[in-house]
């Protein structure tokens, strides 16, 4: 295949099958668009299970946004149920895997941590098996057309990184003291995946995701629910008193960095032993410039403005509320992503102003 801005695939998308879990989630809907106006002969089978963590409205208008796709095929269910996952392998046989179904938020898997272990956990492991068993048929005769999984591409997320004080955050950092049963369940899909492939040769790479935004977001994420809060007249926390820093990742940065990720796979190999050495890998996604909460917020209410979301006259100063740090959280988050642009050539392009903008644009576009 040929070097495509700085590195070589290994995988070919083109007439391919993409199984994409979370599919009408922020990231599976934004990657599923990206995908199809990159590679226009790519075929995707899409899972969610449309629940109603946030509104559900914005998961249905991304659905409805895909559904013109001739090659796009949406299945309503959950990845903790095996059957539905062992059923989708068997008629769709996907070459490639993207897990991005997941419970997500740190604050909420204190408050409902069953969703967590199902989703995170359950579901992640029927992934697992299925994509072991996708070569079940090639090992039986290798004149099958079907050779399995080449590539399982998954979500992991920064809060891996817990109370870290070494900054920037790197792959190579030890990451085994978690400060939420969210971070524990990504660390967690970390380790299964490095033990199937291990056991069973099975190509996987994780992302770290560090603080995803942009339109049509999640209104769980800091810049969503405070523009609904400022909008309704309602009050800002701060948590932390503002001592924060984020490592804010606009969302088509995100995709084509993922869609990069797809194309090339860890490679298969034997050690010394004559045993398979995992073909795994895991990396950070990430601006890799943090923003200091305040001045994020600054930005943010300067593009609410500018949208015409807020009046030029809105005082921001009697709706914010300095409070404490949450549990769970963490004071700062800060990716190095230099392992990312050495293997893929990849590195985020669009800034916190440029990418406020278009939320701010949509927003009002959306709800006004």
């Amino acid at each position: 295949m040929s070097k495509i801005d700085g590195f070589v695939p290994n995988v070919d998308l083109q007439n391919k099958t993409v199984f994409l879990t979370g599919v009408a989630g922020f990231i599976g809907s934004n990657l599923a668009k990206r995908l199809f106006a990159d590679v226009p002969s790519v075929k995707i089978v899409g899972i969610d299970n449309m629940n109603d963590y946030y509104d559900v409205r914005l998961k249905e208008t991304r659905l409805e946004e895909l559904s013109t796709q001739p090659n796009f095929t949406f299945i309503k269910g959950s990845i903790a149920d095996k059957s539905i996952i062992e059923k989708i392998f068997a008629d769709y046989k996907p070459d490639v895997v993207v897990n991005l179904a997941a419970q997500a938020g740190v604050r909420y898997s204190i408050t409902n941590p069953d969703a967590y272990i199902e989703s995170n956990l359950l579901g992640f492991y029927n992934i697992l098996e299925a994509c072991r068993h996708s070569y079940d048929a090639v090992k039986a005769d290798k004149n099958v057309e079907y050779k399995g999984v080449e590539h399982l591409v998954y979500a992991s997320s920064s809060s891996v990184y817990g109370g870290n004080k070494k900054v920037p955050f790197s792959t190579d950092d030890k990451v085994e003291n978690p400060v939420s049963l969210y971070a524990a369940t990504k660390k967690s899909n970390e380790l299964m995946a490095h033990a199937y492939s291990k056991l069973y040769n099975i190509p996987s790479t994780g992302l770290r995701f560090f603080t995803v935004y942009g339109p049509a977001g999640r209104p769980d994420m800091f810049y969503f629910s405070a523009t609904h809060k400022l909008v309704k007249g309602d009050s800002i926390q701060i948590f932390n008193y503002g001592n924060c820093k984020r490592d804010f990742t606009y969302i088509d940065d995100i995709v084509k960095g993922v869609v990069r990720v797809m194309q090339r796979a860890p490679e298969k190999k034997n050690g010394e032993d004559g045993l398979p050495v995992p073909p795994y890998a895991v990396y950070n996604i990430g601006g890799g410039t943090p923003e200091n909460l305040l001045d994020y917020i600054t930005t943010l209410q300067e593009e609410l403005v500018r949208a015409g979301v807020l009046p030029e006259e809105y005082d921001f100063d009697a709706h914010k509320e300095l409070v404490g740090m949450q549990p769970g959280d963490v004071p700062v988050t800060y990716a190095d992503s230099s392992a990312l642009e050495r293997d893929y050539g990849f590195t985020p392009k669009i800034g916190i102003r440029e990418g406020l903008r278009k939320f701010a644009e949509w927003y009002k576009a959306f709800y006004m």
